[in-house]
């Protein structure tokens, strides 16, 4: 377990996709994966699809992270419900930041934090987050554009596989191209679907339907938490694949994306980069004592 018995906490969702946030301004906390499971858990716990501890950027463990300090005065440190360390998270990132501005760690429009992916640059819109996600890159760019899918997905083994295209946004992620006779409200998201061929580090797996120009609908099914109500990553992973299907490998328009939780606005960005605008929540505060 962690290092404290005691510890403080914020709960924030972005398009209800939710986290328990723990602030560590001394970084003192140490966060195990047996800690992280029980804080995100539903019954037993605070419950989350994730925990982000917020510590100063120069005192980071990783000598990549602690190299962004010059820039991002704090650290998303960020873990999977299921305990194991991830890059970053989308939406996340948004709740971070809102967290960031009410606590006055942050107090101008525009702000950088330090992820595990690197810098991500936060610009507020209104009653909008907007985080520029970075780079973004076909995982295998030469199959992809010979044939324009990468990998198979299926969801029940007794089935066809759906072709799918792997994309890197700071973390993977494999995108279907959901076929028209499929619901997309009607999939068996409960167990992890298989990718081949299999990634090596896992990978997010997003479901899409188009709705209309520039709009589609997605589920997700996130490695390491299984289904969300919304993945930030996976809805600009969404938007790239759906707009790299359609002719356009750099997007020229501005995507919205229906997620369960709510909805989202992916646009394209000079420099091969992507930003991911969103609302975001704080919806309470308190203290929790972790097991003997």
């Amino acid at each position: 377990m962690a290092d404290m018995t005691t510890l403080r906490f914020t709960k924030g969702h972005g398009t209800e996709n939710d986290f328990v946030l723990l602030p560590d301004a001394d970084a003192r906390l140490t966060l195990d994966a047996d800690t992280v499971r029980w804080l995100t858990d539903r019954r037993a716990g605070i419950g989350g699809d994730g925990v982000i501890r917020v510590v100063p950027t120069s005192a980071a463990t990783e000598d990549g992270v602690r190299a962004q300090a010059g820039e991002a005065a704090w650290f998303m440190d960020y873990y999977n419900a299921d305990g194991s360390v991830a890059e970053m998270c989308g939406n996340g990132t948004r709740v971070f930041a809102e967290y960031l501005r009410r606590e006055g760690l942050e107090t101008g429009d525009e702000f950088a934090i330090a992820t595990r992916a690197g810098l991500r640059r936060i610009r507020f819109e209104g009653d909008l987050v907007a985080t520029n996600m970075g780079p973004w890159r076909l995982v295998d760019e030469q199959v992809a554009t010979r044939d324009g899918f990468d990998a198979l997905v299926r969801l029940d083994a007794n089935e066809e596989p759906w072709s799918a295209l792997s994309i890197d946004v700071g973390n993977p992620h494999t995108v279907v191209a959901l076929p028209e006779a499929v619901d997309l409200a009607t999939l068996d998201l409960t167990s992890a679907p298989e990718v081949s061929p299999a990634p090596p580090h896992g990978s997010n797996v997003e479901f899409v339907r188009p709705l209309g120009p520039g709009h589609i609908a997605m589920r997700v099914h996130e490695r390491g938490v299984g289904e969300t109500r919304s993945c930030g990553t996976g809805v600009v992973a969404a938007a790239l694949a759906t707009s790299w299907w359609a002719g356009q490998p750099e997007p020229t328009q501005d995507w919205t994306v229906d997620v369960p939780g709510g909805r989202l606005r992916v646009r394209g960005m000079p420099n091969h980069e992507v930003e991911l605008a969103g609302p975001a929540a704080l919806v309470a505060d308190g203290t929790v004592d972790l097991p003997a």
